[in-house]
């Protein structure tokens, strides 16, 4: 048995959602599909998918099979591409989407320097606080952050992403500065509509801790809740990326540096039915380049921060 081309076959049924389309897209037989399929259940020793006369779904199994056959399929994809003719610059539009707040603050800008660096290509941003469908949406790269990857799409690790506890100087002199995390419930906290609507989650000496929170503003996106935070509506996890100038400004206070928000990651996700194409390739590379950890919005608060609470600075004791 052909194994790369039985994976190939079987990502591409479960990509389209029938053997028949799968067929028609790898210009093969219907028997040939249902014999490529056959031959990698028998190889796995298990069933990758449910069919029924109406639709086909993965099994439990063949959801881990899938995740795996996609990175075998990538694979097979750089090795191609590491022997393709250096001649043959990136060309051509791709399609990418990110957060609001992500895309304006540090996608924009980096897609500015690519394409410059790159004269040929041309990139279609779609900002959307939202999970975007990759394949109805026609998208190459989604800038995602997340800890819980879909097991459907493959993805790149391109940085940490992580947040910090932050309040105006107005909402701090007004209700208090809380000196643990536990007093967090006394405070009305700005939460995302999506991530930590009741709970926000810590890493305190190590552990993971969680505590409830709750107040009278949420948002399904990061920017408004910065806006509001700098109005002094409460407290808001925020992520470092979207904070560093506030907080240098001291329209923003860190809060709690001692016991910070859980760390998330920044993914470069998208999907890949043969081989990766030259364009999405080098903007993955120079996107995991630029951004790498720890990536310089967080330095550039980390250097704020020391700064702010160097000996003899006025007030600094009150900016933590």
């Amino acid at each position: 048995m052909d194994r790369l081309s039985a994976m190939r076959v079987f990502v591409e049924v479960v990509d389209r959602g029938s053997q028949s389309a799968a067929a028609e897209a790898l210009e093969l037989s219907r028997p040939a599909v249902s014999r490529y399929l056959a031959e990698l259940e028998e190889w796995v020793g298990a069933r990758l998918l449910h069919r029924t006369t109406r639709r086909l779904s993965l099994t439990p199994p063949g959801a881990e099979v899938l995740a795996r056959c996609r990175q075998m399929l990538e694979l097979e994809g750089d090795m191609r591409a590491a022997v393709s003719s250096p001649d043959s610059a990136p060309r051509g539009v791709l399609r990418v989407t990110a957060s609001t707040s992500f895309g304006q603050a540090h996608l924009a800008p980096a897609i500015v320097d690519y394409t410059r660096r790159y004269p040929d290509v041309a990139v279609d941003m779609v900002m959307a606080d939202r999970t975007v469908n990759l394949v109805d949406e026609r998208i190459d790269l989604a800038l995602r952050v997340t800890n819980d990857l879909d097991p459907n799409l493959i993805a790149r690790r391109l940085a940490a992403c992580r947040s910090v506890l932050c309040a105006s100087p107005d909402y701090l002199r007004q209700q208090g500065t809380p000196g643990r995390l536990e007093e967090l419930g006394l405070h009305n906290c700005l939460t995302h509509s999506y991530t930590g609507k009741s709970r926000w989650h810590f890493v305190r000496a190590g552990a993971p801790v969680s505590v409830a929170v709750g107040g009278n503003i949420s948002s399904n996106e990061a920017t408004t809740l910065v806006e509001a935070a700098v109005c002094g509506a409460g407290i808001a996890m925020l992520p470092t990326y979207a904070v560093g100038e506030l907080v240098r400004a001291e329209r923003l206070r860190v809060l709690l540096p001692e016991t910070p928000p859980r760390d998330m990651t920044l993914y470069g996700v998208y999907t890949s039915r043969k081989h990766m194409p030259p364009t999405l390739r080098t903007l993955l590379d120079f996107l995991a380049q630029r951004f790498s950890d720890p990536p310089a919005w967080d330095t550039e608060l980390q250097d704020t921060l020391a700064a702010q609470a160097a000996p003899g600075r006025r007030g600094a004791s009150r900016h933590q």
